[in-house]
Protein backbone atom coordinates (compact mmCIF):
# COMPACT_ATOMS: atom_id res chain seq x y z
CA UNK A 1 0.00 0.00 0.00
CA UNK A 2 1.28 3.47 -0.84
CA UNK A 3 2.38 5.48 2.19
CA UNK A 4 -0.02 8.45 2.38
CA UNK A 5 2.52 10.54 4.27
CA UNK A 6 4.91 10.51 1.34
CA UNK A 7 4.39 12.49 -1.83
CA UNK A 8 6.52 11.65 -4.83
CA UNK A 9 8.49 14.66 -6.09
CA UNK A 10 8.11 13.38 -9.61
CA UNK A 11 4.34 13.85 -9.66
CA UNK A 12 4.01 16.58 -12.32
CA UNK A 13 5.57 19.25 -10.10
CA UNK A 14 4.50 22.01 -12.48
CA UNK A 15 0.83 20.89 -12.57
CA UNK A 16 -1.49 22.88 -10.25
CA UNK A 17 -2.86 20.98 -7.28
CA UNK A 18 -6.63 20.81 -6.63
CA UNK A 19 -6.30 23.62 -4.09
CA UNK A 20 -4.58 25.88 -6.62
CA UNK A 21 -7.12 25.02 -9.33
CA UNK A 22 -9.92 25.90 -6.92
CA UNK A 23 -8.14 29.15 -6.05
CA UNK A 24 -7.84 30.11 -9.70
CA UNK A 25 -11.53 29.34 -10.18
CA UNK A 26 -12.50 31.56 -7.25
CA UNK A 27 -10.52 34.48 -8.66
CA UNK A 28 -11.79 33.94 -12.21
CA UNK A 29 -15.40 33.93 -11.01
CA UNK A 30 -15.14 36.85 -8.60
CA UNK A 31 -15.36 39.80 -11.00
CA UNK A 32 -18.16 38.35 -13.19
CA UNK A 33 -20.07 37.46 -10.03
CA UNK A 34 -19.83 41.02 -8.74
CA UNK A 35 -20.96 42.34 -12.14
CA UNK A 36 -23.97 40.02 -12.21
CA UNK A 37 -24.92 40.35 -8.54
CA UNK A 38 -23.36 43.53 -7.11
CA UNK A 39 -25.50 43.29 -3.97
CA UNK A 40 -23.67 40.07 -3.07
CA UNK A 41 -20.21 41.62 -3.13
CA UNK A 42 -19.57 41.04 0.63
CA UNK A 43 -20.05 37.30 0.12
CA UNK A 44 -17.84 37.31 -2.96
CA UNK A 45 -15.13 39.32 -1.22
CA UNK A 46 -15.37 36.94 1.73
CA UNK A 47 -14.81 33.96 -0.58
CA UNK A 48 -11.68 35.59 -2.04
CA UNK A 49 -10.31 36.41 1.41
CA UNK A 50 -11.02 32.87 2.61
CA UNK A 51 -9.18 31.53 -0.43
CA UNK A 52 -6.13 33.68 0.33
CA UNK A 53 -6.14 32.54 3.94
CA UNK A 54 -6.25 28.90 2.87
CA UNK A 55 -3.21 29.42 0.62
CA UNK A 56 -1.27 31.14 3.40
CA UNK A 57 -2.19 28.39 5.86
CA UNK A 58 -1.06 25.68 3.43
CA UNK A 59 2.23 27.50 2.83
CA UNK A 60 2.93 27.86 6.54
CA UNK A 61 2.61 24.12 7.16
CA UNK A 62 6.01 22.71 6.17
CA UNK A 63 4.81 19.13 5.66
CA UNK A 64 1.69 20.09 3.71
CA UNK A 65 1.38 18.95 0.07
CA UNK A 66 -1.65 21.06 -0.86
CA UNK A 67 0.51 23.51 -2.85
CA UNK A 68 2.54 20.86 -4.66
CA UNK A 69 4.59 17.69 -4.21
CA UNK A 70 6.56 17.46 -0.98
CA UNK A 71 8.92 14.64 0.00
CA UNK A 72 8.17 13.85 3.66
CA UNK A 73 9.52 10.30 3.81
CA UNK A 74 12.15 8.55 1.73
CA UNK A 75 10.91 5.23 0.26
CA UNK A 76 14.40 4.24 -0.89
CA UNK A 77 15.79 4.75 2.60
CA UNK A 78 12.91 2.70 3.97
CA UNK A 79 13.78 -0.16 1.65
CA UNK A 80 17.40 -0.01 2.82
CA UNK A 81 16.53 0.03 6.51
CA UNK A 82 17.81 3.58 6.89
CA UNK A 83 16.64 7.01 7.92
CA UNK A 84 17.44 10.05 5.78
CA UNK A 85 19.51 12.37 7.95
CA UNK A 86 19.52 16.04 6.89
CA UNK A 87 21.20 19.24 8.07
CA UNK A 88 20.11 22.79 7.23
CA UNK A 89 21.62 26.29 7.08
CA UNK A 90 25.36 25.57 6.69
CA UNK A 91 28.10 25.29 5.93
CA UNK A 92 29.52 26.74 9.13
CA UNK A 93 33.30 26.68 9.68
CA UNK A 94 32.94 26.09 13.42
CA UNK A 95 30.27 23.38 13.29
CA UNK A 96 30.11 21.58 9.93
CA UNK A 97 33.60 19.99 10.10
CA UNK A 98 32.80 18.65 13.59
CA UNK A 99 29.48 17.26 12.30
CA UNK A 100 31.33 15.54 9.47
CA UNK A 101 33.77 13.97 11.95
CA UNK A 102 30.89 12.68 14.08
CA UNK A 103 29.19 11.18 11.04
CA UNK A 104 32.43 9.49 9.98
CA UNK A 105 32.91 8.10 13.48
CA UNK A 106 29.50 6.42 13.32
CA UNK A 107 29.65 5.36 9.67
CA UNK A 108 26.68 7.62 8.89
CA UNK A 109 25.88 9.62 5.75
CA UNK A 110 23.61 12.62 5.38
CA UNK A 111 22.34 15.41 3.14
CA UNK A 112 23.28 19.03 3.81
CA UNK A 113 20.80 21.66 2.64
CA UNK A 114 23.23 24.53 2.22
CA UNK A 115 22.73 28.27 1.83
CA UNK A 116 24.42 29.41 -1.38
CA UNK A 117 26.03 32.53 0.12
CA UNK A 118 27.62 30.37 2.83
CA UNK A 119 28.84 27.92 0.20
CA UNK A 120 30.44 30.87 -1.61
CA UNK A 121 32.08 31.92 1.67
CA UNK A 122 33.27 28.38 2.54
CA UNK A 123 33.63 26.41 -0.71
CA UNK A 124 36.27 24.14 0.81
CA UNK A 125 33.80 22.91 3.44
CA UNK A 126 31.09 22.30 0.84
CA UNK A 127 33.60 20.32 -1.22
CA UNK A 128 34.61 18.32 1.85
CA UNK A 129 30.97 17.40 2.52
CA UNK A 130 30.80 15.75 -0.91
CA UNK A 131 34.29 14.24 -0.64
CA UNK A 132 33.19 12.40 2.51
CA UNK A 133 30.22 10.85 0.76
CA UNK A 134 27.38 13.17 1.72
CA UNK A 135 24.95 15.16 -0.43
CA UNK A 136 24.76 18.94 -0.80
CA UNK A 137 21.32 20.33 -1.66
CA UNK A 138 19.66 23.71 -2.24
CA UNK A 139 18.45 25.85 0.69
CA UNK A 140 18.23 29.17 -1.24
CA UNK A 141 21.06 31.61 -1.84
CA UNK A 142 20.44 33.93 1.12
CA UNK A 143 17.90 32.16 3.38
CA UNK A 144 15.61 35.20 3.12
CA UNK A 145 12.87 36.13 5.52
CA UNK A 146 9.41 36.44 4.04
CA UNK A 147 10.16 33.68 1.55
CA UNK A 148 6.41 33.01 1.18
CA UNK A 149 5.89 36.44 -0.39
CA UNK A 150 8.64 36.34 -3.02
CA UNK A 151 7.58 36.82 -6.64
CA UNK A 152 8.74 34.46 -9.42
CA UNK A 153 11.80 36.53 -10.33
CA UNK A 154 13.15 36.51 -6.78
CA UNK A 155 12.36 32.82 -6.36
CA UNK A 156 14.24 31.98 -9.55
CA UNK A 157 17.28 34.00 -8.42
CA UNK A 158 17.38 32.36 -5.00
CA UNK A 159 17.23 28.89 -6.57
CA UNK A 160 19.60 29.58 -9.47
CA UNK A 161 22.33 31.30 -7.46
CA UNK A 162 22.41 28.49 -4.92
CA UNK A 163 22.53 25.88 -7.68
CA UNK A 164 25.51 27.71 -9.20
CA UNK A 165 27.30 28.12 -5.87
CA UNK A 166 27.02 24.41 -5.04
CA UNK A 167 28.11 23.38 -8.55
CA UNK A 168 31.20 25.64 -8.39
CA UNK A 169 32.26 24.37 -4.98
CA UNK A 170 31.45 20.67 -5.26
CA UNK A 171 31.09 19.77 -8.93
CA UNK A 172 27.61 18.41 -8.19
CA UNK A 173 24.19 19.92 -8.89
CA UNK A 174 21.46 19.76 -6.24
CA UNK A 175 18.31 17.82 -7.07
CA UNK A 176 16.47 18.66 -3.84
CA UNK A 177 15.30 21.90 -2.26
CA UNK A 178 14.16 22.79 1.23
CA UNK A 179 12.46 26.13 1.86
CA UNK A 180 13.65 28.36 4.72
CA UNK A 181 11.74 27.20 7.82
CA UNK A 182 9.78 24.94 5.46
CA UNK A 183 7.54 27.83 4.37
CA UNK A 184 6.44 27.82 0.74
CA UNK A 185 4.18 29.84 -1.54
CA UNK A 186 1.82 28.86 -4.38
CA UNK A 187 4.53 30.09 -6.77
CA UNK A 188 7.24 27.72 -5.55
CA UNK A 189 6.26 24.47 -7.30
CA UNK A 190 6.61 25.85 -10.86
CA UNK A 191 9.90 27.56 -9.92
CA UNK A 192 11.26 24.24 -8.66
CA UNK A 193 10.06 22.43 -11.77
CA UNK A 194 11.95 24.91 -13.98
CA UNK A 195 15.16 24.03 -12.12
CA UNK A 196 14.52 20.28 -11.94
CA UNK A 197 14.32 20.41 -8.15
CA UNK A 198 12.08 18.43 -5.81
CA UNK A 199 10.81 19.90 -2.55
CA UNK A 200 11.84 18.01 0.57
CA UNK A 201 10.54 18.64 4.07
CA UNK A 202 10.90 16.14 6.93
CA UNK A 203 9.20 13.52 9.04
CA UNK A 204 10.41 14.99 12.33
CA UNK A 205 12.67 17.83 13.41
CA UNK A 206 14.85 18.30 16.48
CA UNK A 207 14.40 22.07 17.05
CA UNK A 208 18.12 22.13 17.79
CA UNK A 209 18.47 25.84 16.97
CA UNK A 210 16.16 26.83 19.83
CA UNK A 211 16.69 24.06 22.40
CA UNK A 212 19.59 23.91 24.84
CA UNK A 213 18.81 20.32 25.86
CA UNK A 214 20.61 17.77 23.70
CA UNK A 215 18.65 14.89 25.20
CA UNK A 216 15.35 16.57 24.33
CA UNK A 217 16.52 17.11 20.75
CA UNK A 218 17.49 13.46 20.49
CA UNK A 219 14.14 12.31 21.89
CA UNK A 220 12.17 14.44 19.42
CA UNK A 221 14.02 12.83 16.54
CA UNK A 222 14.12 9.25 17.78
CA UNK A 223 10.69 8.77 19.36
CA UNK A 224 8.95 6.25 17.11
CA UNK A 225 11.64 6.58 14.46
CA UNK A 226 11.30 4.18 11.52
CA UNK A 227 13.11 3.37 8.31
CA UNK A 228 12.34 5.99 5.68
CA UNK A 229 11.91 8.86 8.12
CA UNK A 230 13.54 12.17 7.20
CA UNK A 231 15.21 13.75 10.23
CA UNK A 232 16.10 17.44 10.41
CA UNK A 233 19.00 19.01 12.31
CA UNK A 234 21.13 22.12 11.66
CA UNK A 235 24.87 22.47 11.18
CA UNK A 236 24.70 26.19 11.90
CA UNK A 237 23.50 27.35 15.33
CA UNK A 238 20.77 29.92 15.73
CA UNK A 239 21.70 33.46 16.80
CA UNK A 240 23.11 33.47 20.31
CA UNK A 241 22.79 29.70 20.73
CA UNK A 242 25.37 26.99 21.24
CA UNK A 243 25.73 24.31 18.54
CA UNK A 244 23.65 21.78 20.46
CA UNK A 245 23.80 19.52 17.40
CA UNK A 246 27.31 18.43 18.44
CA UNK A 247 25.85 16.96 21.64
CA UNK A 248 22.57 15.70 20.18
CA UNK A 249 23.95 14.00 17.07
CA UNK A 250 25.97 11.27 18.87
CA UNK A 251 22.93 10.47 21.03
CA UNK A 252 20.74 10.18 17.94
CA UNK A 253 23.22 8.04 16.01
CA UNK A 254 23.61 5.66 18.94
CA UNK A 255 19.83 5.37 19.24
CA UNK A 256 19.59 4.57 15.52
CA UNK A 257 22.31 1.93 15.88
CA UNK A 258 20.44 0.22 18.71
CA UNK A 259 17.28 0.27 16.59
CA UNK A 260 19.12 -1.41 13.72
CA UNK A 261 18.83 1.67 11.48
CA UNK A 262 21.54 3.29 9.42
CA UNK A 263 21.70 6.94 8.35
CA UNK A 264 21.80 7.77 4.64
CA UNK A 265 21.59 10.86 2.43
CA UNK A 266 18.21 11.97 1.20
CA UNK A 267 17.93 12.02 -2.55
CA UNK A 268 17.92 8.44 -3.70
CA UNK A 269 14.13 8.67 -3.74
CA UNK A 270 14.33 11.60 -6.15
CA UNK A 271 17.02 10.14 -8.40
CA UNK A 272 14.54 9.06 -11.05
CA UNK A 273 11.99 11.79 -10.48
CA UNK A 274 13.05 13.90 -13.44
CA UNK A 275 14.00 12.99 -16.98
Amino acid sequence: MRDPSSTSPGRAADRPTPLLIASLAVHAAALPAVALAPHRWPWIAGAVVADHLSLVAAGMLPRCALLGPNLRRDPAAAAAGAVALTFDDGPDPAVTPAVLDLLDRHGARASFFCVGARVDAHPDIAAEIVRRGHGVENHTQTHPGGFFFHLPGRLDRELALCQEAVARATGTTPRLFRAPAGVRSPLLAPALARRGLALASWTRRGFDTVSRDASAVGRRLSRGVAAGDILLLHDRPGPGTMPIVLEALPLLLETLRRAGLSAAPLGSAAAGAFP
